[in-house]
């Protein structure tokens, strides 16, 4: 039994990822602002936390995460508002990070998105731009924060009926169901081959198990 805490807890990826991880009987945390959501965490299968990590400190956040075997970040500002998507996407993505470092957590996987670097290609114009450079600094973070890390690179996210095959690598759009990201997610934390990498993925014909071995 792995125990796993993942941060945004009430989002669309981690509400699918928290019964997929209860079902293995992994135990899982899943850290939410909001104690109106509590009820749903607890139904998908993990233990809500309360918790407003956009001002937690790093020792703040090393409390949180001392004791578990790994972090999944899936947390987000919801876009819309630039100042909170850099004070979440990016700035408590980091300390999650250096925190996950100071509690002895080695085991990270950020979900990111497909065409994340310092090459997004997103002009400073767009509404998009904040959320483009803050998981550009958040992943170059990651791949040199010790960490063993997974980064998660889907295409653009579907409520469609996940269907548990996807393709890795170059896919333009490469959209993908949110139920198969999670099921990525899952996927990576079972399999050290993930670790130290980044996989772009949407959704293929390729079993989730057979596409993300190394």
């Amino acid at each position: 039994m792995a125990r796993i805490l993942i941060f945004g807890g009430h989002g669309k990826v981690a509400l699918r990822l928290a019964p997929l991880l209860a079902e293995r009987g992994d135990a899982v945390t899943g850290v939410i602002r909001n104690p109106d959501h509590e009820a749903d965490v607890r139904a998908a299968g993990a233990e809500p936390v309360i918790a407003d990590i956009e001002t937690l400190d790093v020792d703040g956040l090393a409390d949180l995460v001392r004791g578990h075997d790994a972090i999944v970040w899936s947390a987000g500002a919801g876009g819309g508002n630039p100042a909170r998507t850099w004070a979440v996407d990016r700035d408590a993505a980091i300390r999650s990070m250096d925190a996950a470092r100071a509690a002895g957590v080695s085991r990270y996987v950020m979900v990111s998105y497909l065409g994340a670097g310092p090459d997004h290609g997103v002009p400073e114009d767009d509404a998009f731009y904040a959320y483009a450079e803050s998981k550009a600094a958040a992943d170059e973070h990651l791949r040199g924060s010790g960490l063993d890390y997974t980064i998660l690179q889907p295409g653009g996210l579907t409520l469609d009926e996940p269907t548990g095959l996807i393709e890795t690598g170059d896919l333009g759009d490469g959209r993908v169901a949110r139920g198969d990201v999670a099921a990525v997610a899952a996927a990576v934390l079972a399999d050290a081959s993930t670790i130290g990498r980044s996989i772009p993925f949407g959704n293929g014909s390729t079993p989730i198990a057979e596409a993300i071995a190394a």
